[in-house]
């Protein structure tokens, strides 16, 4: 199918600078050199940039033995912007050599032929692909964001896909038992530190397959283990990735590594439910350090692990979220050529920042910034720009729901009924242009649709709004740890996911915590009088005042009574400032992807640990 874009990735701008050399016409000649020399320059482009990502990946390693935990976060943020600078780099090197003002057609026709034919057995086809996208949309025009010049489809499909062995071994228990074949496949993770006891961490490991695993009572010669190659990092954690295959089934699993205080490593649990490694691998995480020389088939890989994730989301969990958000834009298209639903405003209470609609047959958000804020927003665009920047950057804790920032989105017009098309018009005008079909956003964050938390818990009976309220809290604290402070924490500003954990996605007052001063309220005799009693207190910015949490968040006073029965400490300044010590002290919080009751007992637990 020939798609005309119908979302794109840059806002573009023409330039004006003197051109030199590879120029693309001779006489309205294009000649074949011209064309084949620019494919080259733009592939060496994605050279740099893969072997520079891959660089900062395989440091994680040094970093994790090192447990020099600051910079394994520093890292991640430095990768997060890695991708637009090689791209910038890219561009400047073209505009200094062609005339980009106008697209001579016939030139770029080739060229991307030209790319394709370099791309047949490349192991990041993909990822150069979108490399390509990438630097075409900042060279020209919106118009011609189609497949002709750019890869609006990946080729992918027309050539050998990359095995999926290239990513993962095999290990065969018959041969040399099952002790000994984990205790190799430890081993080949070459993990840089000994093991504080690795044959009673293989002791554990056996019985937790006895107790939890669905395949049970297997023989050493009725199953192979392939294991990912690469250990996958994420702050604190090596991860370990593979699965049990029998002749019935496949059987995923994850088994965690961390780190004593000795600084010796430990197995510290098995995970074998899917839905747990789908909370591993959520959108609410930073994305992980895994080495890859094919990520096709580690995604292809993951994804006969965890069959609910798409190849978007699973992108962007090994750290190509650029990657990620090309296969969302193609996901998108596929879905709307082949439904005929209208978007509508998201369910809940609107926002007073961003206006956010949706299409009910897609799991997703878009969120467009207001022209104008109300009196109680005393900020503007650039800061809320910045807020959201700032969670893409952070350690989301597994409670900040990941955005896809965009520029330029094109969506059909006929998917916009006339009265939400004039209610977009009339607050977000200044971000909105009608162009023939199409309603153009040039700004938009797209995320995951959630319900919205106050809207979960009108419909809750009172056991499970006591649940979702003590993840309520839970999320806050774990946001907290990690130096950020939600800001705005009214219910409507949470969603809670299909597997029912509470997750944050409004950013526009989200500051880092230890930015804040956290007071108590004078003493005051009534319930009147406390609900007034700021009245008489000097307020400087950045001054929070606990007790009146519960007050501000549940108007519902039932809800009330059990969150402050539950979470009676985020009601005390004492809690917030000791939190802020903890983060002046640079002590990182255990917040761990997985249950407490699938961790093995008896162990030293890790000086400190975050999923």
């Amino acid at each position: 199918m020939n798609y005309k874009a119908t979302v794109t990735f840059c806002n573009l701008k023409p330039h004006n600078r003197e051109r030199k050399s590879l120029k693309p016409r001779e006489e309205g000649v294009v000649t074949q050199g011209v064309g084949k020399q620019i494919a080259r320059v733009i592939l060496h482009g994605f050279h740099g940039h893969y072997q520079g990502f891959q660089a900062i990946t395989e440091q994680a390693k040094a970093r994790f033995v090192a447990r020099d935990w600051a910079a394994i976060q520093a890292a991640a943020q430095a990768r997060i912007s890695f991708y637009d600078e090689r791209v910038h780099e890219c561009v400047v090197t073209l505009q200094g050599k062609l005339q980009t003002e106008t697209l001579d057609e016939t030139l770029w026709t080739g060229v991307r032929q030209q790319y394709a034919s370099f791309l047949q057995f490349h192991p990041q086809a993909e990822l150069a692909e979108t490399f390509f996208n990438s630097v075409f949309c900042k060279l020209f025009h919106r118009r011609y964001f189609h497949n002709q010049f750019i890869f609006v489809e990946s080729t992918l499909a027309q050539h050998i896909p990359v095995a999926v062995e290239t990513e993962y071994q095999s290990y065969f228990p018959v041969a040399d038992g099952v002790r000994e074949t984990i205790r190799q496949i430890v081993q080949d993770m070459d993990l840089g530190a000994p093991f504080a006891d690795l044959e009673g961490d293989i002791q554990q490991l056996l019985r937790a397959f006895t107790q939890q695993a669905s395949v049970k009572a297997l023989s050493a010669h009725q199953f192979r283990l392939d294991v990912l190659r690469s250990p996958f990092y994420r702050n604190k954690a090596a991860y370990i990735i593979g699965r049990i295959v029998t002749e019935d089934a496949h059987y995923p699993f994850i088994v965690p590594v961390l780190m004593n205080r000795d600084g010796a490593l430990y197995l510290d649990a098995l995970i074998t439910d899917v839905e747990q490694m789908l909370v591993i691998f959520s959108f609410a995480r930073a994305y992980f350090m895994v080495k890859t020389r094919a990520p096709s088939a580690l995604v292809r890989f993951l994804k006969g692990l965890m069959p609910r994730k798409t190849h978007a989301e699973l992108y962007s969990a090994i750290g190509f979220h650029k990657q990620g958000k090309n296969e969302f834009y193609r996901e998108l298209l596929e879905h709307l050529a082949h439904t005929d639903d209208q978007f509508i405003a998201a369910p809940g209470i609107p926002g007073l920042v961003m206006m956010v609609f949706t299409l009910p047959s897609f799991p997703y958000v878009f969120k467009v910034i207001r022209d104008h804020f109300p009196e109680s927003k005393p900020f503007g665009r650039d800061t809320v720009l910045a807020r959201y920047q700032l969670v893409k950057r952070h350690d989301r804790v597994g409670r900040m729901a990941d955005t896809m920032e965009y520029s330029e989105v094109a969506l059909p017009r006929n998917r916009f009924p006339p009265e939400l098309l004039k209610q977009l018009q009339g607050t977000i005008g200044n971000t909105l242009v009608l162009e023939d079909d199409l309603v153009i956003f040039r700004h938009c964050y797209i995320e995951k649709r959630l319900i919205p938390l106050n809207i979960y818990l009108e419909n809750a009976d009172d056991d499970t709004a006591k649940r979702i309220l003590r993840d309520y809290g839970d999320a806050i604290k774990e946001m907290v740890a990690a130096n950020i402070f939600p800001g705005d924490m009214l219910l409507k500003n949470f969603g809670v996911t299909r597997g029912k954990r509470v997750v944050f996605y409004d950013y526009d007052e989200v500051q880092y915590l230890h930015e804040m001063t956290f007071r108590a309220l004078p003493h005051t005799e009534s319930y009147e009088d406390m609900l007034g009693a700021d009245r008489n207190v000097s307020v400087a910015p950045g001054d929070v005042f606990p007790a009146q949490i519960a007050t501000f968040v549940f108007p519902n006073p039932k809800l009330r009574t059990h969150f402050c029965a539950l979470h009676p400490e985020l009601l005390t300044p004492e809690y917030w400032q000791s939190q802020q010590k903890r983060i002046h002290q640079g002590i990182m919080a255990d917040i761990f992807p997985y249950p407490q009751s699938v961790r093995f007992r008896g162990k030293k637990k890790p000086d400190k640990m975050s999923g």
